[in-house]
């Protein structure tokens, strides 16, 4: 089952059941896929675009629980993170620190970087390479790490 059709399977049982921190999850996902949809030109929208559209909202959703947090607003912080963790269902698994460390190890290897300065060769490397499967910040972060060490 696609994840769209699986979306708007969930919307359904949301609106039945009443749930509205749910329904204005989804509907925000729903939201994110039709905007997805209108930048390629096709209502018909992939898996591959729908994942990319939903860590977009994951990756937004953080930044602004982080600030909200920070700027002391719980009430906004509260939905945020409601809503980061219905999208969060929906997202693949993310690697751990040490699993993205063994694949930059293993891509240091294989270009021979030996410093900081050569991070420009790995760094879209290691994104192609872990595109969806690590946050870009971790990435950078465990590189920066091995590349110092």
């Amino acid at each position: 089952m696609s994840l769209v059709v699986q979306i708007n399977k969930d919307l359904i049982l949301a609106m039945k059941a009443k749930d509205e921190t749910k329904l204005r999850a989804i509907r925000a996902i729903k939201s994110a896929f039709l905007l997805a949809g209108t930048e390629s030109g096709n209502k018909e929208i992939s898996d591959e675009i729908a994942m990319k559209a939903m860590q977009k909202m994951a990756k937004q959703r953080k930044d602004s629980l982080e600030i909200f947090t920070k700027e002391g607003r719980v009430d906004l912080a509260i939905k945020e993170k409601e809503e980061l963790d219905i999208i969060a269902t929906y997202l693949p698994q993310a690697m751990s620190e040490e699993a993205v460390g063994m694949v930059l190890k293993a891509l240091i290897a294989e270009t021979g970087v030996t410093s900081m300065k050569e991070v420009g060769k790995i760094m879209p490397l290691a994104m192609k390479t872990l595109a969806g499967k690590a946050d870009g910040k971790i990435i950078s972060e465990v590189l920066k790490t091995l590349l110092i060490s």
